[in-house]
């Protein structure tokens, strides 16, 4: 019996080294990346599609942080939002419509809102890459829902190319995820006709822990 304890362990351990769940990069411990970017460089994009017509959203205002481990990516905390006003589709008038009480009320509700909750489901893909599962609230129009979000995460050590973008190490985030605005209050009567009640969501942003 000892020795297949003593077995079972060492293939837990074995299993650990073999398939980190982390980064293999410079930085130790704990680092918290900052993805306020005044350049507008970093995108939220929201997409809805209908037989009538296809529509997409698109936003720069985004801030927010996280915070992790680089060893343990399980321990990622932190939350991104954006300005629902700053949300443009390419239609002035349409633009005023998303924004108004009938649709997203961004006077009441300011801010959509992504709040990390936990991360599952880690693959790492190179020593800096990886993608995972991250289960988060989603806030928008007063509600919360939890929704899981497909994440690819790359970190870049600081470098003379890094410094272009920002100092400090790099972040990269790519998130896609998908809501449905029924579930968040949104009621319009063209809701399911020129605008799908299925929003998919991604967002492409870098983060700096030197900010």
């Amino acid at each position: 019996m000892k020795v297949i304890i003593k077995f079972i362990v060492i293939a837990v351990i074995s299993a650990v080294a073999i398939f980190p769940q982390g980064f293999n990069v410079k930085a130790t411990g704990g680092q918290t990346f900052s993805f306020e970017d005044k350049y507008g460089r970093n995108q939220a994009t929201f997409f809805s599609t209908t037989p009538l017509e296809d529509i997409t959203g698109i936003t720069n205002n985004i801030k927010g942080s996280v915070t992790f481990n680089v060893n343990d990516f399980s321990t990622l905390n932190g939350k991104i939002s954006i300005s629902v006003a700053s949300i443009k589709t390419g239609i002035d008038l349409r633009d005023e419509h998303l924004r108004s009480a009938n649709w997203l009320d961004a006077e009441s509700y300011p801010e959509a809102v992504f709040e990390i909750k936990k991360v599952s489901d880690i693959q790492v893909l190179e020593q800096n890459k990886l993608k995972a599962q991250v289960t988060g609230d989603f806030s928008t129009h007063g509600v919360i829902k939890e929704v899981v979000a497909d994440a690819t995460v790359t970190y870049l050590d600081e470098s003379e190319d890094t410094k272009k973008r920002a100092a400090g190490d790099l972040l990269g985030v790519q998130v896609k995820f998908n809501i449905i605005l029924s579930d968040f209050d949104v009621d319009n009567m063209v809701l399911g006709q020129k605008v799908s009640d299925d929003i998919e969501i991604s967002v492409n942003i870098v983060g700096s822990n030197a900010q």
